[in-house]
């Protein structure tokens, strides 16, 4: 994790929030609660509830940092806006069974889960997921608010613009662009460049809309 302080606030607290609990307790850092739209009932790691923090009256006053648990790429960019305008700290973490070069440049409350691999000379924005056993290859370039799911694979040299979203174990060929916004569909295998604010699904990528 990209910062000395073992102390946590969780942002967001279902489905994502529990890969990104689970890799925090393996590391050993104290998650002291998750604030969220409300309580959960189902707490499978008995945090306490925090609050909302789009509330007026969220305590922004901990000396804990911030992680992001909100798989969803436009919740996500505006929760992590909101712990920015509140002068919160909001880092990063790398899943301990991770595969992460040496040189990787990553920016603040971006999570790589379990079994990712990232290879040599790759920059990733802020806000970013690289989910399950992805694949990231040698200079890849990664902007902000992204989600690269389950099984992906991109392959050298990609460029993945804000917003993007890359489905569970598609494979996009080397040098591929991929626009701002755009998603990309389970499986799908992209061999050209996709526009941004577009679908994209197939064996090849087909728009369809």
């Amino acid at each position: 994790m990209r910062n000395s302080n073992r102390k946590i606030v969780l942002l967001g607290y279902s489905g994502h929030g529990f890969v990104v609990a689970e890799a925090l307790l393996q590391q050993g850092f104290d998650l002291i609660g998750y604030a969220d739209s409300n309580t959960r009932e189902n707490n499978p790691y008995d945090m306490p509830f925090l609050g909302d923090e789009r509330s007026s009256d969220f305590d922004w006053s901990s000396q804990a940092s911030y992680v992001l648990g909100v798989g969803n790429n436009e919740i996500r960019r505006r929760i992590a806006e909101r712990v920015r305008l509140n002068g919160g700290r909001l880092v990063s973490v790398i899943h301990p069974e991770a595969s992460i070069s040496n040189d990787l440049k990553l920016g603040d409350g971006s999570f790589i889960a379990r079994n990712v691999a990232v290879n040599p000379l790759v920059k990733v924005g802020s806000n970013v997921i690289l989910n399950t056993s992805c694949v990231i290859e040698h200079e890849c370039i990664i902007g902000d608010n992204v989600h690269i799911a389950p099984g992906a694979v991109l392959a050298g040299n990609v460029k993945v613009g804000r917003g993007a979203f890359v489905g569970a174990n598609c494979v996009v060929k080397e040098g591929v662009s991929i626009g701002d916004g755009a998603v990309i569909g389970a499986g799908s295998v992209i061999i050209t460049d996709v526009d941004a604010a577009t679908i994209v699904v197939g064996n090849p990528g087909k728009n369809i809309g």
